[in-house]
């Protein structure tokens, strides 16, 4: 049976849910952010990350500058319009109009996001209207 990438790439997200948040962390169950967990989902699809992400600060997402999360995901994700994400698919978000994206998510059942919260953990989350008015774009884990 063939199981389709964003099905099981929603199926990885769900064990790490309670992954304590670390900043700059990707290890399941010890702690990871907002990134860590796409990078982590990312390895148990397809093994070796494709590169290293720089080192950012905690708040990174209070300045502009270059967009370096939009950048990379569109180096390798598939890029899909955001009417089209289904559950397994990554959001990124912006929280200023002009300012770089800089968190991202794995879309849910039932209008949630799976994302790592500052402070707590991998958690399931609704997605509310606030949150989705600073999507930044949507992808798909490639094949």
């Amino acid at each position: 049976m063939i199981v389709e990438k964003p099905a099981l790439a929603l199926e990885i997200a769900k064990n790490w849910l309670g992954t304590p948040y670390r900043h700059q962390g990707s290890a399941k169950g010890v702690g990871c952010d907002c990134l860590g967990l796409i990078r982590g989902i990312w390895r148990e699809l397809h093994g070796a990350e494709p590169e290293e992400p720089a080192a950012y600060a905690t708040t990174w997402s209070l300045r502009a500058g270059p967009d370096r999360l939009m950048v990379a995901a569109e180096r390798h994700l598939w890029p899909i319009d955001v009417l089209h994400a289904v559950p397994g698919d990554v959001l990124l978000f912006r929280w200023r109009t002009s300012a770089p994206a800089t968190h991202c998510a794995v879309v849910d059942e039932g209008g949630r996001i799976i994302h790592a919260y500052q402070g707590a953990s991998v958690v399931s989350t609704a997605l509310p209207r606030g949150w989705r008015l600073r999507i930044a774009g949507a992808y798909r884990f490639p094949e």
